[in-house]
């Protein structure tokens, strides 16, 4: 059976964690969060654009650069991540049909209506958890920035 090979979700919650549990005023870069989530730098940073366009995170360059969290983690909603990375784009990987079909055409507007109300269900459901909720569920969360695995 296929699966979503889309990531970026799992990602952003995973380094949205980090970031969670990092201490203060202390940033994490690319390269560090890449090797805890186990991707590239590059779709590290990817994955938080759009995060800092939203307003939750901030980077910052130079040899002390790296992200850091800009809102309380209590009040990251898994909602607001998933509606920050997914946007309106379709959760069923809807396909288009030939414009001449006729039954092509019913079936593209039902699933619509249906993709509609499957992505307002799962946004639902993950507004009911925070990245809070999430980093206390990490095992010794404060030592994890201090050895070599985040």
């Amino acid at each position: 059976m296929a699966r979503s090979t889309n990531t970026q979700f799992a990602v952003a919650v995973h380094v949205l964690v980090i970031l969670a549990i990092a201490p203060e005023g202390h940033t994490v870069s690319s390269e560090e969060l890449s090797k805890s989530a186990n991707v590239n730098p590059v779709y590290v940073r990817r994955v938080l654009g759009p995060m800092r366009n939203a307003g939750l995170v901030r980077s910052r360059s130079g040899a002390n650069g790296g992200w850091e969290l800009v809102v309380d983690p209590a009040q990251i909603t898994l909602e607001k991540v998933w509606l920050v990375l997914q946007g309106d784009e379709p959760v069923l990987g809807l396909h288009g049909p030939d414009p001449t079909c006729v039954t092509g055409r019913s079936v593209q507007k039902s699933l619509v209506s249906i993709d509609r109300r499957v992505a307002d269900a799962v946004a639902t459901a993950l507004g009911h958890f925070t990245v809070q909720e999430i980093a206390q569920g990490v095992p010794e969360a404060a030592l994890l920035l201090e050895g070599t695995r985040l």
